[in-house]
C-alpha cells in the first residue's frame, strides 16, 4: 500500500494517558491510513483499549493531539473529541466485542435508535428501504424487520457495523470482532473489511489471534507496556516477530503435547439436562465422559451451553434430568462443595467477577479453597503465619507477578489473575493432602490473554494432564481445541453435534457442526 496512494486518516500524536499510579499510554505515536486495516496488538495492559478510548472520546489525554483528515483535500486537522458523541460526529465509532444491541426491537429500530432527527412517529418502510440499501452496498445482507434475538450472531455483528455507517463513521474501530464467530463467520466479517477497505473506510482491528492479524491487516501496531514498539507493513513481519515485540521473549506456539494414555473413567454425564438464567433449555439431553489423562474439549460459539455445562459439572447450577458421576460416585444435584470435596477444581471464564474477589488481597484470595483446612485454620481461627507462608509457595510456583501478596486481586494484569487462579485450584490440595485435582474444569482459561501468557496456560494444563488428571476444556479457538484436547465436542443449541479427534477434523467441519450441522 503506497502512503501517497493512501493519505493518513487520523494521527495520534505523543498521546500520553495516565491513572493512579499507572501510565497507561507513554508518548504514543498512531496513525491509520484511509482505506487500510491497521491492526492493534498488545499484551493485557499494553495500553491499546485505553488509546482507542482516546480516540472514541471516551478519555481525553493528559498530552498529545489528535488529527483527523478533513473533507476536501484530506489535511489533516486538530480536535478535540471530548466524548463518544463528538468521536461519532467526526467519523469515528466502535464495534465493542459485547455487542450493545435491544435484542426485542428490530435491526431497523436498533440501527436508529438514539438518532438525533429522527420523528416520533417515523417512517419504518423508508428506513428500512434505506438501511436495506446500506447492507447491500457493503456485502453484509440483513433482514432490516428481523429482531435481535432472531439472527446469528455474525448477523448480529453486522448490525452493529451498519450502525455505524448509517451514522456516517469513515473510521470503525473493531474490538476482538471474531472471538464469537465460527471459521467461516470469520472469513466472511474479513471480506466485509476488505470491501469496506476498498470503499474508503478506515478500520482499526484489535485482535489476539496473530494468524487473522497477518491474513486480514495491511498494516499493524505493537505496543508494550504503554508504548510504540513498532509498526509494520504485514508484509514485512510475520508471527514470531510480532509475538516477541509484544512479550520482549521468544514465544512457543504449539507447546509439546506427549502421547498420553487416557485411565479409567472419571467423569460421566448421562442424558443431562439442565435450564439457563432465563429458565430456557440450555443442555438438552447431553451424554460424554472424561477418562484421567485426557483433555476432552468442547467447542461452540458462545451462548450454546458451554457456561451451564461447566456449572453444572462443579455443582454450581442444578440439573433438571440426567445424571452426573464423578469416579462412580452420582453427584447430581450435590453442592459445590461436595465436588470440591471429591477433587474438581473449577477455573471460570470470569476472572473477576467469579474466579477472584478483585478488591481482597492475592493472600486471601489464594486460601479460597484452603481456609476449612490446617494448617491455614486452627479450630474456628486462621492462622497468618500459615497463610502468608502458603500464599508466597503459590506465588513462587506458580511464578504469578504481584508486587506482594497483599496486593488487591483487581490490580494484576490478566495473565497473573489467571495464574493465580491455576494456583488456588491446582496446588492447593497437592500442597494441603499431597493429591492431585480428580477433575478439572477450564472455562475458556485463556481467553483475552497475550501470547506470552497462554503459552504458559496451555504448559500447566498439559502438565496436570501427564500428571493423572481428567480435564474439561471450553475454548473458542479452534485451533487451541485441535493442539491441546484428545476429543472435541461440539455445542450447539445445547445438543452435542458429536465427538471427533483432531486428528480426523478439519477447521471447515467444526465451524459447520459449530453452525448446527450434525456429524454423521
Amino acid at each position: 500500500m503506497a502512503e501517497s496512494e493512501h493519505p493518513l486518516a487520523v494521527a495520534m500524536h505523543g498521546i500520553t494517558k495516565r491513572f493512579p499510579g499507572v501510565i497507561a499510554n507513554h508518548q504514543v505515536d498512531f496513525e491509520v491510513r484511509r482505506g487500510e486495516i491497521h491492526a492493534l496488538l498488545g499484551e493485557n495492559g499494553a495500553g491499546k483499549s485505553t488509546l482507542m478510548s482516546v480516540l472514541c472520546g471516551l478519555y481525553q489525554p493528559d498530552e498529545g493531539v489528535v488529527y483527523l483528515a478533513k473533507s476536501g483535500n484530506g489535511a489533516l486537522e486538530r480536535v478535540n473529541i471530548d466524548s463518544p458523541a463528538a468521536a461519532i460526529k467526526a467519523g469515528i465509532g466502535m464495534v465493542h466485542q459485547h455487542f450493545m444491541l435491544v435484542s426485542p426491537q428490530t435491526v431497523t429500530e436498533n440501527i436508529i435508535l438514539g438518532l438525533k432527527g429522527i420523528p416520533f412517529a417515523p417512517n419504518l418502510r423508508r428506513l428500512e428501504a434505506d438501511i436495506d440499501a446500506l447492507g447491500k452496498q457493503y456485502h453484509m445482507p440483513v433482514d432490516p424487520r428481523a429482531a435481535i434475538w432472531q439472527l446469528s450472531v455474525g448477523e448480529q455483528q453486522r448490525v452493529e457495523i451498519l450502525k455505524l455507517l448509517y451514522r456516517g463513521a469513515d473510521i470503525l474501530i473493531l474490538d476482538e470482532p471474531t472471538a464469537v464467530l465460527t471459521p467461516q463467520e470469520s472469513r466472511e466479517l474479513a471480506h466485509i473489511l476488505r470491501n469496506m477497505a476498498n470503499e474508503g473506510k478506515s478500520i482499526v482491528f484489535i485482535s489476539h489471534k496473530l494468524d487473522e492479524v497477518i491474513a486480514y491487516s495491511d498494516r499493524v501496531t505493537v505496543l508494550r507496556d504503554g508504548k510504540n514498539v513498532a509498526t509494520h507493513d504485514i508484509y514485512k513481519t510475520d508471527k514470531a516477530s510480532l509475538a516477541k515485540e509484544m512479550v520482549g521473549r521468544e514465544v512457543l506456539f504449539r507447546v509439546a503435547k506427549q502421547a498420553v494414555q487416557p485411565g479409567s473413567k472419571v467423569l460421566e454425564l448421562q442424558d443431562v439436562s439442565v435450564l439457563n438464567d432465563k429458565g430456557l433449555p440450555a443442555l438438552k439431553g447431553i451424554s460424554l465422559d472424561i477418562k484421567s489423562k485426557e483433555i476432552l474439549g468442547i467447542a461452540g460459539v458462545a451462548g450454546n451451553g458451554q457456561r451451564e455445562l461447566a456449572e453444572v459439572v462443579t455443582g454450581l447450577r442444578p440439573t433438571t434430568a440426567g445424571h452426573i458421576f464423578l469416579k462412580g460416585k452420582d453427584l447430581t444435584n450435590q453442592p459445590p462443595l461436595r465436588f470440591i470435596k471429591q477433587g474438581v477444581a473449577h477455573v471460570p471464564s470470569d476472572r473477576l467477577g467469579m474466579g477472584l474477589v478483585g478488591n481482597l488481597p492475592v493472600s486471601d484470595n489464594l486460601i479460597m479453597k484452603a481456609y476449612r483446612q490446617p494448617p491455614i485454620t486452627s479450630g474456628l481461627l486462621l492462622v497468618p503465619k500459615a497463610i502468608v507462608r502458603f500464599a508466597k509457595e503459590l506465588v513462587k510456583n506458580f511464578q504469578v507477578a504481584t508486587p506482594t501478596i497483599d496486593t488487591p486481586a483487581r490490580l494484576l494484569s490478566g495473565g497473573n489473575q489467571q495464574k493465580a487462579i491455576l494456583a488456588r485450584e491446582i496446588a492447593t490440595d497437592e500442597l494441603l493432602t499431597g493429591s492431585m485435582p480428580v477433575l478439572l474444569v477450564a472455562d475458556h482459561p485463556t481467553r483475552g490473554l497475550d501470547v506470552g501468557a497462554i503459552e504458559t496456560v496451555r504448559k500447566t494444563l498439559l502438565e496436570q494432564q501427564r500428571q493423572g488428571t481428567a480435564i474439561l476444556f471450553i475454548s473458542e479457538d479452534l485451533d487451541e481445541l485441535l493442539a491441546v484436547s484428545d476429543r472435541i465436542a461440539v455445542l450447539h443449541g445445547g445438543e452435542i453435534m458429536g465427538v471427533v479427534e483432531p486428528a480426523n477434523v478439519t477447521l471447515d467441519e467444526l465451524g459447520l457442526m459449530m453452525a448446527g450441522e450434525m456429524k454423521s
